[in-house]
């Protein structure tokens, strides 16, 4: 299934990157900031995945559809952004991971719904993209995910085609993005699945439960 493979995409925010505590503390923030009592980090973080909206639905039980969401939002995205890099980091073998791809010869980017906004300022300042063969951002095209859009947009990026990639998340709709995209699906069990998440029912094509399995997964194909 992946013996052709020369070129693997990633989502970002709990595939390569662990994001949740800066997500969840910029909302916390919002919480403290009007009284309420601090939650814990790791509440927020199964919610880290869907961003504003999970933290501010974890933070003020709020849909996008209340009067205040729309606020809170732009606030939520002032104070993420002013810690954004306090706390995040990539997970762990996620340097070994590139490094057995660099090895292999493979080329990889990333595919976010995360905005150029914070995603460009992220990879700006971690030493592990400067390896990147593309990035595309949920406003780097017209559509996010699970469109297929982004994933054609960082193919042509990369120069490769759908046969020759794979795509790695953590969400369904990195699965469902991917197959629109007509690229095999790996899901990574070790992220931002959410409370509900049966990622054995998702429409992937693998699971590993850590970065280097990955290779493993390549290795073995």
């Amino acid at each position: 299934m992946f013996r052709h493979v020369r070129c693997v995409l990633f989502d970002l925010d709990g595939t390569l990157i662990d994001s949740a505590a800066d997500l969840g503390l910029a909302a916390d923030e919002m919480r403290v900031a009007r009284g309420l009592p601090s939650l814990p980090t790791a509440a927020y973080r199964a919610s880290a995945g869907s961003g504003a909206r999970g933290m501010l639905g974890i933070a003020f039980g709020l849909t996008p559809e209340h009067a205040d969401y729309a606020a809170l939002r732009e606030e939520f995205f002032d104070r993420y952004e002013q810690r954004m890099l306090r706390l995040t980091r990539p997970f762990d073998d996620v340097g070994e991971l590139l490094d057995g791809l660099a090895q292999r010869q493979m080329a990889w980017g990333v595919v976010t719904n995360k905005s150029r906004r914070f995603t460009l300022p992220l990879a700006a300042a971690m030493p592990l993209f400067k390896g990147a063969a593309a990035i595309v951002c949920g406003d780097t095209t017209p559509h996010t995910k699970p469109h297929p859009a982004p994933l054609l947009e960082a193919m042509r990026q990369a120069g490769v085609a759908p046969g020759h990639c794979l795509y790695v998340g953590d969400d369904e709709r990195d699965m469902q993005a991917g197959r629109a995209a007509g690229v095999p699906t790996v899901a990574a069990c070790y992220g931002y699945l959410g409370a509900e998440a049966d990622v054995r029912r998702w429409p992937a094509d693998a699971w590993i439960h850590r970065p280097s399995d990955l290779l493993k997964l390549l290795q073995s194909d």
